[in-house]
């Protein structure tokens, strides 16, 4: 099955997480596209193939003969889409890029050259994009599917020799909870690849340190009409700490290795508020002296309003893998080569955000990230080139021989 096609019957699967559930996985309907990539790993030729009671999928290709005592290489890539734009009823099209402006869907909403001007490099190729209502799925539905294409291909190729495979299928990576119930012992690998990055030719193995601060206010409301000297209003007193973080330390305005504090999410009335923060930054140091200025501005804002006004829930989701990986650079290095071989040369870039694999370098399983070759995402201009797809087979392939 070509890629694109096996990428296009997935994103028909509405597989939303959601941060705010308690189940795991967070939604059950991720548990359909799971039972259906486990039949289908079967049906191309993998062994215990099979979806795990909490919706994770593990499946095997067995070494070649001659190479049975080769390392096994693990790859993996998650079936959830993010909460930030709907995932259901997704209807892709497939665009001829000729250059210029591309209208989505019925035209009302419009992916510009001035907005995206990367789009440039896409000449002449065939995007997947979307109908301007919801995101693609590339992200990373496209992982998926050319990890199953690159494994598909092995085993129509009997004569390529190559060692154990092992592919994962994850849940609610999306949510930060992918690898929370991930069998690094059932699945058996010495080290694996995520396939969840962006643009082709990227590889990354540093990401940032990464921690969550939920903000309550509470407040005292009282009939504005008798109000005086009585009323705290908890969303004043929120967007009074809200005018105190650094307006120059946010997503829009840093780049690169520069970190960050982002408000997800701001709520409220008078009585009661609350704010999400994500924090990040890719230096430990720097990252500690981010949750530290936030713990110091709680501290300084109950000074002035009464202690137990605001309430802080600071907690880690996940570190930077560059320090497990270091001592692994080999993985790093069969990667650059795979991509030589297919005729990219290789940029090795750091994720300006987290993967799977960030928790399970830490977990034992050194496991940098690559790309899938999609743009855009958690977006309604998400977007992804089938020619970047098709390669990145290549390059998984490329990774797999023995």
């Amino acid at each position: 099955m070509l890629v694109q096609d096996r990428f296009l019957k997935y994103v028909s699967f509405d597989t939303q997480s959601d941060e705010n559930s308690t189940t795991v996985p967070s939604t059950e309907k991720q548990k359909l596209l799971g039972a259906y990539l486990a039949d289908e790993l079967a049906l191309i030729g993998l062994t215990d193939a099979h979806m795990d009671e909490h919706g994770y999928v593990y499946a095997f290709l067995p070494a070649t003969k001659g190479c049975e005592d080769r390392d096994t290489i693990g790859f993996i890539a998650h079936m959830d889409t993010s909460p930030d734009v709907s995932g259901k009823d997704v209807k892709p099209a497939i665009v001829h890029y000729e250059g210029g402006d591309i209208p989505l869907g019925d035209g009302k909403i419009v992916t510009r050259v001035k907005d995206f001007p990367f789009l440039a490099k896409y000449v002449g190729q065939d995007l997947i994009v979307t109908d301007g209502i919801t995101l693609l799925g590339a992200d990373d539905k496209a992982g998926v599917a050319e990890i199953l294409t690159a494994c598909e291909y092995l085993v129509a190729h009997s004569e390529i020799p190559h060692g154990r495979i092992a592919v994962g299928i994850t849940p609610d990576e999306e949510i930060g909870s992918g690898a929370d119930h991930f069998d690094i012992a059932k699945f058996g690998a010495k080290w694996a690849y995520t396939v969840d990055g962006g643009e082709i030719p990227e590889i990354e193995y540093e990401n940032f340190n990464a921690a969550s601060a939920r903000i309550t206010v509470h407040g005292v409301n009282i009939h504005p009409g008798s109000a005086k000297d009585k009323m705290k209003n908890a969303v004043l007193m929120l967007c009074e700490l809200v005018a105190r973080m650094p307006a120059a330390e946010t997503p829009a305005h840093t780049e690169n290795y520069e970190g960050f504090y982002h408000i997800s999410a701001i709520e409220g009335d008078e009585s009661l508020a609350k704010l999400s923060v994500i924090i990040r930054d890719h230096d430990r140091e720097k990252f500690e002296a981010r949750k530290e200025f936030v713990q110091n501005l709680v501290a300084y804002m109950n000074t002035v309003y009464g202690e137990g006004t605001f309430v802080l829930d600071l907690r880690d989701s996940y570190y930077n893998m560059k320090e497990m990986i270091l001592p692994h650079m080999h993985i790093i290095h069969a990667a650059e080569d795979a991509m030589r071989k297919v005729g990219m040369e290789p940029i090795c870039v750091p994720i300006r955000g987290g993967t799977d694999g960030a928790r399970l370098s830490f977990m034992g399983l050194p496991c940098p990230n690559l790309a899938t070759g999609g743009a855009n995402f958690h977006g309604i201009h998400e977007l992804i080139p089938i020619q970047s797809m098709e390669k990145m087979v290549e390059v998984l392939v490329e990774l797999m021989k023995a």
